[in-house]
């Protein structure tokens, strides 16, 4: 896919999403960043919870992981900049070993890759020998090289399912493996770790917008609690959801996940009223636009994953892409 392609000016891509203001501000650095683009045969993929000034403004491909995971394989550009966070960066390596993957900002973690280790994994296989492990995308290459597969929200039930066993390890998180417990008959065995942004979400505060808000509609991620997703109207992946407002387009909704993803699919949904709450998640907020502009410009900071890790991370992830959601 060429970035000139689907070029747009700033006003063009940004109008209606943000003020004139701000996208006369924005406009001198995102016209760099096209340039950038062009020059170095670059593509930028962008997550759904980066803010509307990258995600409209200078995606090129975007989506949620699993969506990120299958446009970094097919992509041509010899260069590929991801606007999320670190354990993506490494999934679009691991996918494309041979071309040069950049990510702005290394800090840029996940609560969840960092939850767990390859060891912890051996450590698993040792306590449950020959059970199969399935690991969620939202981990690190070294974790991924461990499993027998891998796994998006979208298609975790799928994947479990697709072992063909009665019982699996599910990791690192323990919500979306309740969750996945609860649409199968597979045993799944969990591990403890969470999303610092989901795992805030509550129960209670939803009942509270149920009563100050009457027919309000409650979509929420299976990455949340348990009495979270037993108040929701819809439990769906990133996408799924999207794709249920779009579909469904209702009135009012609470959209249960990061605030910038509620921002920008409202963006593309105006006839629906977007109501709080959210949570941002910090790690994908050390990605702005002057950092991609930064990235592209002085070729900072690229991805590297050991040959080897990637190459045994590389089976577990192309396993997950052929399980259809």
């Amino acid at each position: 896919m060429s970035p000139a392609a689907t070029w747009m000016s700033p006003r063009e891509r940004l109008d209606g999403i943000l003020p004139d203001i701000e996208i006369a501000a924005l406009a001198p650095v995102i016209q760099e960043i096209e340039e950038l683009k062009e020059s170095r045969n670059a593509v930028v993929l962008a997550h759904n919870y980066m803010t509307p000034d990258i995600y409209h403004g200078v995606a090129d491909m975007k989506g949620d992981s699993l969506a990120l995971a299958r446009l970094a394989k097919k992509t041509d550009a010899e260069v590929i900049l991801m606007a999320g966070v670190h354990f993506m960066a490494e999934t679009a390596k691991i996918v494309n070993q041979r071309k040069t993957v950049l990510i702005p900002d290394m800090d840029a973690g996940c609560s969840l890759a960092d939850a767990i280790t390859g060891a912890d994994v051996r450590l698993l296989r040792e306590r449950y020998p020959g059970v199969p492990v399935v690991t969620y995308v939202n981990t690190s290459a070294e974790v991924k090289a461990e499993a027998d597969i891998c796994c998006t929200s979208g298609n975790a039930v799928q994947v479990v399912e697709s072992l063909g066993t009665d019982r699996v390890i599910f990791l690192p998180d323990q919500f979306l493996g309740q969750w996945v417990a609860g649409q199968t008959d597979i045993d799944i065995i969990l591990w403890e770790g969470s999303c610092m942004v989901h795992e805030r979400f509550t129960g209670e505060e939803l009942r509270v917008y149920r009563d100050m808000h009457p027919g309000i509609q409650i979509i929420a991620h299976p990455e949340c609690p348990s009495d979270v997703l037993e108040e929701a109207d819809f439990v769906g992946s990133t996408a799924g959801m999207i794709k249920w407002v779009k579909t469904e387009q209702p009135r009012q909704v609470v959209m249960v996940t990061e605030c910038s993803m509620s921002d920008n699919v409202a963006a593309e949904s105006p006839e629906t009223e977007f109501t709080q709450p959210c949570n941002l998640c910090p790690h994908m907020k050390r990605i702005t636009l002057t950092g991609i502009r930064d990235s592209l410009r002085d070729m900072k900071h690229e991805v590297i994953v050991d040959p080897t890790v990637a190459e045994q991370a590389s089976a577990s992830v192309e396993r997950m892409l052929e399980v259809r959601a």
